[in-house]
């Protein structure tokens, strides 16, 4: 395979990676929470506790279902990629902590670790070529 070839299958895959994750906190996680309102966003946010913040769990919810929806949607899409990836990780990092402390065990956390990683790895990452995001940029000279 030449090297143009692998970079047009490293963005295609990519662009599944995006959708798949993305589309699937979008519709399945964020979506629900979002739209619940603030005693869903109340209970979100209680998760903080577990770092010894206990105010504003409203607030700390809604940022949960916010990343987890519009979030979900902007990595899909490849829109505000690398900040929409660093507000899943912190969300994932809370919730994985949440269900260690109430003693769900690993098998429990597992989901948010892994989703965490992914994550945190994308922002190294970057979301490819095949994305929205790149009509947000400036045009950079040569």
């Amino acid at each position: 395979m030449n090297e143009e070839t692998q970079v047009k299958v490293r963005d295609l895959g990519l662009l599944l990676l995006r959708v798949g994750l993305g589309g699937i906190f979008f519709l399945l996680h964020g979506w629900g929470k979002l739209f619940a309102g603030p005693e869903k966003w109340t209970g979100l946010g209680k998760a903080m506790e577990v770092f010894g913040v206990a105010f504003l769990p409203v607030v700390w919810g809604f940022l949960a279902a916010f990343s987890e929806c519009v979030g979900g949607l902007a990595i899909a899409l490849g829109i505000f990629f690398r900040p929409f990836c660093a507000l899943l990780t912190i969300t994932m990092i809370v919730a994985a902590a949440m269900h260690l402390d109430q003693g769900h065990g690993l098998a429990q956390a597992s989901h948010a670790i892994e989703i965490g990683i992914v994550a945190f790895t994308l922002i190294f990452i970057g979301p490819g070529a095949l994305n929205l995001g790149r009509f947000f940029q400036r045009k950079r000279r040569p």
